[in-house]
């Protein structure tokens, strides 16, 4: 049996928070493994837990763009969260059938990502098991520009979806979600991004470059490289999806993948009020989302 929440559109804060608690109680037995389904009030600019928010992220224009902020519990790179589902998932490390290691378990879970998007229509595969026709080499990655902001000395860009991870799940070997996992006291924490349409113009405005022509060069590589649910569907002349069909599509695919029963449920007063405090003093404040 696991837990299905559906905790609706939150700011950046809370989305973050209620996932750590969620973490918390299931490490303390108070709930069971957890699928959560949520939204953001307003597109967010999150980043990773050790990503240096201060040479990746331009604040002035996160601003003026009218884009909220937000430091992730996770690792990872820059993502922009506007018209999408979000989900996490929360098991305990010795679950039956959880593997040991990061990717092998990240591999695993997101095979409910699979499902959902073949439910849509869609011929996903995982990176790194004969999806990766068509990503950038080395090469390419240093023809558009591996210096600006990288989170690490091979990493094209700040963002996340410039490149897909080993097991993150590509169409057309395209990237079309991202997600990052972490574990604490014996649970860990999967979440992640799967677009209904990308706008890699505000993503790019609101990250860091140091010229025009280098910012240039890195959104023609995202866009080469990255890809939402839509844009898939148009090329196969397909009616567009909406936030609902991925909503019922991923959550038939995790219950396929999980071979469990998902039992609605809604957040405990325990989550509740852990998450509320998370938001006003983790989550919402500089001295976590603005750390070094």
């Amino acid at each position: 049996m696991w837990r299905f929440v559906h905790t609706g559109v939150r700011s950046a804060a809370e989305n973050m928070a209620i996932d750590e608690a969620i973490l918390t109680a299931h490490a303390r037995g108070l709930v069971p493994p957890t699928l959560r389904f949520y939204g953001w009030q307003e597109p967010t600019l999150s980043v990773g837990r050790f990503q240096r928010a201060e040479r990746d992220v331009d604040f002035a224009a996160i601003e003026a763009r009218g884009v909220a902020f937000v430091r992730r519990p996770t690792g990872g790179r820059a993502v922009l969260h506007d018209r999408e589902l979000t989900y996490s998932l929360v098991v305990a490390e010795d679950h039956p059938g959880i593997p040991a290691g990061v990717a092998e378990a990240c591999a695993m879970l997101s095979a409910g990502l699979l499902a959902g998007f073949r439910r849509l229509g869609l011929d996903a595969r995982a990176f790194g098991a004969g999806g990766g026709a068509g990503l950038p080499n080395d090469a390419e990655r240093a023809s558009a520009g591996a210096g600006a902001g990288p989170a690490s000395p091979g990493q094209a860009s700040a963002a996340c979806f410039d490149a897909p991870a080993d097991y993150e799940i590509v169409v057309e070997g395209r990237k079309i979600a991202g997600s990052a996992q972490m574990r604490a006291d014996g649970a860990l924490l999967q979440h992640g991004s799967v677009p209904l349409e990308l706008d890699a113009g505000l993503l790019h405005d609101v990250l860091r470059f140091p010229d025009a022509e280098r910012k240039r060069r890195m959104r023609a590589a995202f866009e080469r490289h990255a890809v939402a649910i839509n844009a898939c569907l148009r090329r196969k002349s397909m009616a567009p999806a909406a936030i609902r069909d991925l909503e019922e599509a991923f959550l038939a695919g995790f219950a396929e993948h999980l071979g469990a029963e998902l039992e609605p449920g809604e957040l405990t007063v325990f989550e509740t009020e852990l998450a509320e405090r998370l938001a006003a003093e983790k989550y919402g404040a500089d001295a976590w989302n603005l750390r070094k």
